[in-house]
């Protein structure tokens, strides 16, 4: 019966060390060596200052700002300590309610009675989309250019410029990181 016990203390001890601290010191090493940039969050910086994550969206409700995808995180939009989606289904009215509610705001926010594109007015699984969709962002482009007193053209161009392609030219669709949109828009109102 002890040697039973002393087998298994002994390979509870060997695999603690193993897979509670070898392991992660080993993959963490390797991270920081091969992929440091996403390890650390994929952090943005601007003067040295963290301004957020390419990977996890933030709340704009400025007109001079791009806003992004809604988010269905709680207590506030884009919170990643609550990542989750609203689970509300298709034949759900609360779903329809909330989609006509901020399909209404794009089009009296844009001045425009246009088509909104779906990604502007429908929440993600995570609730912490940081990109849109290239259409969504140039439906934008007059709002946030009349905000900033700037010619839709130069807006427009911005946009273009920051439009990521597909991943290995396969995977995904073309995408516009909102919070380096918006970045790239206060630095170029500010020169």
């Amino acid at each position: 019966m002890s040697n039973i016990v002393r087998t298994s203390l002994v390979m509870f001890l060997g695999l603690t060390i193993v897979t509670g601290v070898a392991y992660p010191i080993v993959v963490t090493g390797i991270g920081q060596t091969l992929f440091p940039e996403q390890v650390n969050g994929s952090l943005i910086k601007k003067d040295g200052k963290v301004m957020g994550s390419a990977l996890i969206g933030q709340h704009f409700s400025d007109a001079k700002y791009f806003w992004g995808r809604p988010s269905a995180t709680s207590p506030y939009p884009n919170n990643p300590a609550a990542s989750s989606g609203s689970n509300l289904g298709p034949l759900n009215p609360a779903l329809s309610e909330a989609v006509n509610a901020r399909v209404k705001a794009q089009q009296t926010a844009a001045d425009t009675r246009n088509p909104v594109p779906v990604d502007l007015v429908t929440t993600s699984g995570s609730g912490l989309d940081p990109e849109i969709s290239p259409a969504a962002a140039l439906y934008q482009v007059d709002r946030v250019a009349k905000a900033r007193h700037l010619d839709s053209e130069v807006v427009k161009a911005l946009v273009t410029k920051h439009v990521v392609g597909r991943q290995w030219g396969i995977l995904g669709e073309q995408r516009v990181n909102v919070l380096q949109l918006n970045l790239a828009l206060d630095e170029m109102s500010h020169t």
